[in-house]
Parts: structure tokens; sequence; C-alpha cells
């Protein structure tokens, strides 16, 4: 199985924010957020295994920036790291200025999906190789989310957990 750079899981989806998915403060309903970055995210778990995937958990999510009635929107997603059987999925959402085009960074977010088979079984993805400055940091990072993730959860132990250790010395 040969390895991927994270250029070629990146998904972009774009769409207008509509009336029928805003609050009444005329922003778009988070939950609408989510699932676009869903789906986003999805595709590019999809396209770096090449197999179906389910969505394991939604491990970060930032709402820094409302998304204005009428605004386009652009969420971009790419595979930042993968473990045997899991990929972790880093999604950026733009906004961009009706006038001038400029896009402003909106929202982010980091989901956890897994590759399976016709049964559900979890199956073998390929690992990442990370080309950008940004992409070797999300990488690096993406260890030390896991570890943190397994530890809360009670499914490894603080002295198993490397990555975080190496944060205190």
């Amino acid at each position: 199985m040969n390895a991927k750079a994270p250029q070629e899981s990146r998904t972009i989806m774009t769409d207008l924010v509509l009336p029928s998915e805003t609050n009444p403060l005329n922003n778009l309903f988070g939950g609408e957020l989510l699932a676009r970055m869903d789906r986003a995210a999805a595709i590019s778990a999809r396209r770096h295994s090449r197999r179906i995937v389910v969505t394991a958990s939604v491990n970060h999510v930032a709402f820094n920036s409302a998304v204005p009635l009428g605004s386009v929107v652009t969420v971009e997603a790419k595979v930042s790291r993968a473990f045997r059987t899991s990929m972790e999925v880093f999604i950026d959402v733009w906004i961009e200025d009706r006038e001038s085009g400029a896009r402003t960074k909106a929202n982010e977010a980091i989901y956890t999906f897994v590759a399976v088979d016709e049964t559900g079984r979890p199956v073998a993805v390929p690992e990442v190789l990370p080309e950008t400055d940004l992409e070797k940091e999300r990488f690096a990072a993406a260890l030390r989310r896991k570890q943190l993730s397994l530890l809360l959860a009670g499914k490894i132990k603080p002295q198993d957990a490397t990555e975080l250790k190496a944060l205190f010395e």
C-alpha cells in the first residue's frame, strides 16, 4: 500500500448560505456547518483510503466567526495523518467577501474516520507523507491529539502517552 500526500485527498466544497439554513440572527446554523464539514471530510478520507469510510469522532470544532446569510462558504478538507485503520481529517472553512472576493478563515475542525470493508470491519489505510510546513505541523500534532483522546477515554495509560510526555519535558 503506497503512502499518499495530503494533497491527494484534498476536497473543496463551495456553496451559498440560504435563508432556510440560518438561525434568527441570519447566520448559518452550526449543525448545518457540521454537516457540510462531515461530507467534505468523508470524501477526503475516501479519496485517501479508496474504501468506505465512517465518521469515528469529531475531535475539535472551532466556530470562530459567524457565517452570514448569503455568504459564499468554502469547506476544504485533507487527511492530515493516517493510523492503522483511521484517518485524521483537518478541515478549514473560509468565507468569501461579497465585494472584494477576499477569503477569510472562519472556522476549523478535526474529524476522525475509519475505513471499513463491505461488512463494516476496519481495514488498513495508506500512510500520509506530508509535504508542506503546515501539513508537517498537522501531521505531528495528530499523534498528540490521538494519544490525548485515548488517554481521556481510558484506552491507554499515562505512561504510554509518549508524545504528551514530550510536551512537558
